[in-house]
């Protein structure tokens, strides 16, 4: 396994990062175990989850998997940088979602019971909320990080402006503030090339790129329709971008890869990005994902993926003005 910072932090993480948001929904609690211990014996020691996965709605059910998992014992915590997510709605009544003071630490402590731990690794907001102000935000952050029940803050969903806005309220409060933003980034989805990479990489945040398979559309035709996003709209988007996906497809099987290595070996490959997250539902895509690991794309293929999926144009504002 590959190990790199996590941003500008001393934090080492694993060059790809266990998803697992099938855990409990698409993946039995059994094979969600066989999973994490897979995951650990081939050196991943970064998992990601949020306390909205799982159903129903409201009891954590994935957080709850983990921690059941952990309570094996074995040093299974103390291996893994645990990262958890706060902002989504937990239940019906006004303070059981979003931002606010109340809503983190009372997120947070939920959290740690249903993972069974006194700490996260790193706690990140799920998505922005406008509605509360930095000064409340960061105040809630370092209180929970003096009483040892976080060690890292990061952001999830966020825009450029908006990680500039955390770190300058941040700094003012001579705190360390964000240090890892979460955001959909693939082959197909490249917009945040235009500011949020920027801003990742002049803040010092590691990128945690997710959906690197584009919902399954980049792991090749023989894997369609097998990812949580098979469905009615999965089966359109291919058919909208049959074209593409067969050149892309085409240019993995002269490289002898499989497509999902070739968009993964792509993410690792751009600046800034820490780990993608990597959703497996078996023990055998876990398997397949880690050969990503064995990819090097040189700079012919680079430009011939760059060809198939253009992105926007390069960096904001030199993509779209001079």
């Amino acid at each position: 396994m590959e190990y790199t910072h996590l941003g500008r932090t001393g934090l080492r993480v694993s060059r790809l990062c266990l998803g697992t948001m099938n855990f409990g929904q698409q993946t039995g609690e059994s094979e969600s175990f066989e999973i994490m211990d897979e995951a650990l014996e081939h050196g991943i020691n970064f998992f990601d989850t949020a306390n909205t996965y799982g159903t129903p709605r409201g009891e954590g059910t994935t957080e709850q998997i983990i921690g059941r998992w952990f309570a094996q014992g074995g040093g299974r915590r103390e291996k893994v940088v645990l990262a958890t997510k706060v902002y989504g709605d937990m239940g019906e009544w006004p303070n059981m979602s979003r931002l606010s003071a109340l809503n983190i630490r009372q997120a947070l402590e939920a959290s740690l019971r249903r993972l069974r731990t006194d700490h996260v690794d790193l706690y990140q907001m799920h998505h922005i909320d406008r509605a509360t102000p930095w000064e409340e935000i960061w105040q809630a952050m370092e209180r929970l990080y003096r009483d040892g029940k976080l060690l890292y803050c990061g952001s999830s969903n966020f825009a450029g402006w908006h990680i500039a806005q955390a770190q300058a309220s941040a700094r003012e409060r001579h705190f360390m503030g964000l240090v890892s933003e979460q955001s959909l980034y693939n082959l197909r989805a490249r917009t945040v090339e235009l500011e949020v990479i920027p801003a990742c990489r002049a803040y010092g945040l590691g990128l945690i790129p997710y959906s690197p398979l584009a919902g399954g559309l980049l792991a090749g035709a023989a894997a369609a329709g097998e990812g949580r996003r098979a469905s009615e709209r999965a089966n359109r988007e291919r058919s909208q971008d049959a074209e593409r996906l067969a050149s892309y497809e085409a240019l993995c099987k002269e490289l002898g890869r499989e497509p999902a290595q070739v968009a993964l070996a792509w993410l690792l490959a751009q600046p800034v990005v820490t780990a993608p997250i990597i959703g497996p539902r078996t023990r055998g895509q876990l398997t397949g994902a880690l050969g990503a690991l064995e990819v090097r794309l040189g700079q012919d293929t680079l430009q011939r993926l760059d060809a198939i999926f253009p992105g926007p144009g390069g960096e904001a504002p030199e993509a779209y003005a001079w």
